[in-house]
């Protein structure tokens, strides 16, 4: 069974719906999304805002040096700068389509993240900016009669004919599997988080976008830089949560601090910038108070009553854990965040095979080099999905697709409820070895355990992806062996990493 498209966008995030969006006035687009669309990935979780050069002072070079400064100087410096130039295009884009930006006094309010030197971060809900920006997208497509939906849908394998990507082998809500055919192929189907033991990201980021990419044939690059997060919520003691709610870095921004059980105040040691310091900076000092045996807590009692209205998705968290931020100290734990490698892509969002195109975070523009600068990555998706959307319109709609490769058999059967033990194992072992700080030794050790895994491995074909990016990501670490940026190496992996637990 096979459907024609123009064009077809696997992920429904704010990188997938902007290229559909871009492309739905003129081509005949199939959005396939793992649960509902717009709703089953990372995007609708981010608390951060989306930085543009839009406010006095301001300007899109200095945004650009900012990103390449945060980037450790190795970013692409000509998508840094096609993405600063572009994004308040981009903002006045989502204002376009409804989108409710927060405003002061009339005004779009600009707040200031780590490592930006002007406030430039438009929020959207205080710190809901994600789910106002998935909900516009949403239901703009929803508005457009070319968009087509595959909901509860997954992308077994990509299809070739010779060397390009012509369709996508999905499973269907049903069971079934099913072909999917177009010209242009776009992979939006977000990070790694799942990965790791420790993340604020869905169950959906697992990585399996880089798999499909890579068993085509598709290069990636980058796979060793993970950004993790300072600041998320601390679970309680093995109580398996997969994802953890992320404590934005706006309430940095907003005034709010640091500190130990002791009351000491450790990011001021740490960098000038305390903690406004760049992410992996702050992460490695939470972590090495863990380390020592300390606890770590957001004090955000200095904002009052205002936490409220600005950060409502900090006080949900918090209430259901018993806490009052205005009065408790909010107990944090790093997590796995952001992958700044992936697919990698030119400037218009092109692989190396032909026909197939990545935007978002699993795409590697080379815009955020070794640390993401704080709000960049809802900007990205959004202006290199609307560009890529709008690329792919302009040549108008291609001839069908008549001649598709046999599958070679990378769909296998869906997972298992056993599965989720190999899971478990798999991502113990990423944040064991292949976390916040890296050694030789731990490196070797992840890829011993990752590749006994492989080999052994029974289990459905999504967890053979996992195993494969986990795999790719550990090789990739291997191969850099200096410290840069995300990727840190330290001495000898502590105690509390060996049995992979955090102190919360």
């Amino acid at each position: 069974m096979s459907e024609q498209f123009d064009l077809i966008v696997v992920g429904s995030g704010a990188a997938g719906l902007s290229v559909a969006l871009g492309a739905a006035a003129h081509l005949r687009v199939a959005v396939i999304s793992r649960g509902v669309s717009g709703l089953d990935g990372a995007s609708c979780w981010a608390q951060g805002g989306i930085a543009a050069a839009i406010g006095a002072g301001d300007s899109p070079g200095q945004h650009a040096a900012d990103t390449i400064t945060s980037g450790l100087r190795i970013n692409n410096k000509s998508a840094v700068r096609w993405l600063a130039e572009s994004a308040p295009d981009t903002v006045r884009w989502l204002l376009s389509l409804g989108m409710q930006f927060d405003l002061v006094n009339g005004r779009l309010a600009l707040g200031r993240e780590a490592a930006h030197s002007f406030p430039r971060i438009l929020h959207a809900g205080g710190d809901a900016t994600g789910a106002e920006l998935v909900r516009v997208l949403r239901e703009a497509a929803m508005r457009q009669p070319h968009i087509e939906r595959y909901e509860f849908t997954e992308a077994c394998e990509l299809l070739k004919s010779q060397d390009r990507v012509v369709g996508v082998l999905v499973r269907n809500r049903r069971g079934e599997l099913e072909r999917l055919l177009a010209p242009a192929v776009v992979l939006a189907t977000g990070g790694i988080g799942q990965l790791f033991r420790y993340t604020s990201n869905p169950i959906e980021a697992d990585g399996s976008g880089l798999a499909l990419a890579q068993q085509a044939g598709a290069e990636l690059a980058d796979m060793e830089f993970m950004q993790f997060h300072p600041t998320a919520l601390a679970p309680t003691v093995d109580d398996g949560v997969a994802q953890l709610p992320l404590i934005t870095e706006a309430l940095r921004g907003a005034g709010c601090t640091l500190i130990n059980e002791n009351g000491i105040r450790f990011m001021t040691a740490a960098h000038s910038q305390a903690e406004l310091a760049p992410r992996d900076v702050v992460a490695r000092a939470v972590w090495d108070q863990l380390a020592q045996g300390h606890r770590v807590f957001l004090d955000a009692r200095s904002l009052g009553e205002s936490v409220r209205t600005r950060f409502p998705n900090l006080l949900q968290a918090c209430q259901q854990r018993g806490l009052d931020p205005q009065r408790h100290l909010v107990p944090v734990v790093p997590a796995a965040h952001y992958h700044m490698g992936g697919i990698k892509v030119d400037l218009h969002s092109s692989s190396r095979i032909p026909g197939l195109y990545a935007v978002g975070e699993v795409a590697c523009t080379g815009v955020h080099g070794a640390n993401r600068l704080a709000s960049n990555s809802l900007l990205e998706a959004v202006s290199f999905g609307k560009a890529l959307g709008e690329r792919l319109a302009q040549r108008g709609p291609l001839s069908p697709i008549t001649k598709v490769e046999p599958a070679v058999g990378h769909a296998a059967r869906p997972s298992s409820a056993n599965d989720q033990l190999i899971v478990g194992r798999l991502r113990q072992i990423m944040w064991t070895y292949v976390g916040i700080v890296r050694t030789q030794d731990g490196l070797q050790t992840a890829l011993q355990q990752v590749q006994v895994l492989e080999r052994r491995c029974l289990a459905g074909a999504p967890v053979l992806r996992q195993l494969l990016v986990a795999r790719l990501v550990v090789e990739a670490c291997l191969r850099r062996r200096e410290s840069l940026g995300a990727h840190f190496f330290g001495a000898e992996t502590p105690s509390f990493r060996r049995n992979g637990q955090a102190v919360a």
